[in-house]
């Protein structure tokens, strides 16, 4: 009787603290009309497309004949890029947006998130810009989209820039934990009504190459905006909708030049991936960046963004 009392009063305790740990982490979605003073001043703008309104940034020259259009990784925004677009946009168009189900654009209206729903978003964005070719550049999952849109529409794309783009299957050394709890679908309710800082912290650290590097406002921009209303069922459904390495087979169609930049202390996207890209895609040059991780880009804006400008010059 005794063991039986110690037992309910060890579960009593669990479920106590369970309900803490919740009550604690509690963080429901986010109207996106709260977020846009402190993530959306100008020069962002709100475009209306295929159903939502986007979240966009075009800068520098409306002169130039291509622009870059820089799209980001999962689970980031459009604010990814802001070192690289410091550094551009005095002298090329540069275009930047949160793509569906990210940011402050929020989710698809169809609930469709295959890569070939995103290339069709892309194209439809470019078409509203008036932009008939453009330089694509991306990373991680935008890398992914970034050379399907290059394979699916050749004549829209001068050149690429992959930065620890996703492509292949791959076998992450370290996932964040946010991106493992968004691929076990029974924790999604979980996951859709709580949202430690901590995890997204976290997560944070574990794709930067030096985590000190990781600061207080870093963490708040993918907190809040992961809190977007809609952003983290979208999560749940862009990764059960696009597989890794779905269209593995057709990144040896990409005939544009391309530039490949890599972390080397990438744990989610091997470096190895790179060295695939680079066998895979004739004519491809390959940079490593030895000290950084999955988003050498914001990681070290300076550095990842003069081997752009080499690239780039004519």
């Amino acid at each position: 009787m005794r063991a039986g009392k110690i037992a309910a009063g060890v579960l009593l305790a669990l479920v106590a603290v369970t309900g803490v740990g919740v009550a604690l982490s509690w963080a429901p979605d986010r109207p996106v009309e709260t977020l846009t003073a402190r993530w959306a001043p100008p020069p962002s703008q709100f475009v209306p497309l295929q159903g939502m309104q986007v979240h966009l940034r075009d800068e520098g020259p409306r002169t130039d004949p291509q622009p870059i259009v820089l799209l980001h990784g999962t689970s980031a925004s459009l604010h990814t890029w802001d070192g690289w677009t410091d550094a551009l946009k005095g002298e090329r168009r540069v275009i930047r947006m949160d793509l569906p189900g990210f940011g402050l654009t929020g989710p698809m209206p169809d609930g469709d998130y295959r890569l070939t729903r995103y290339v069709s978003f892309v194209i439809a964005l470019l078409d509203q810009l008036g932009v008939q070719q453009a330089v694509l550049a991306g990373n991680s999952f935008g890398g992914n989209l970034a050379w399907k849109v290059a394979v699916d529409h050749p004549q829209r794309v001068s050149k690429l820039v992959l930065v620890d783009a996703a492509g292949y299957p791959f076998d992450p050394a370290s996932m964040p934990i946010g991106f493992k709890i968004a691929q076990i679908p029974a924790l999604r309710p979980m996951m859709e009504h709580t949202l430690p800082r901590s995890m997204i912290e976290s997560s944070v650290r574990n794709v930067y190459g030096d985590p000190a590097k990781v600061t207080p406002e870093l963490v708040d921009r993918y907190l809040e905006l992961t809190l977007r209303a809609g952003n983290r069922g979208a999560l749940v459904e862009r990764f059960r909708q696009s597989p890794s390495g779905e269209f593995t087979a057709q990144i040896p169609q990409v005939r544009q030049p391309t530039l490949i930049l890599w972390g080397g202390q990438d744990r989610l996207i091997p470096p190895d991936n790179a060295l695939h890209l680079q066998r895979d895609i004739a004519g491809s040059r390959l940079v490593m960046f030895d000290a950084l991780g999955h988003v050498p880009h914001e990681e070290d804006p300076a550095q990842t963004v003069a081997a752009v400008q080499d690239f780039l010059a004519p």
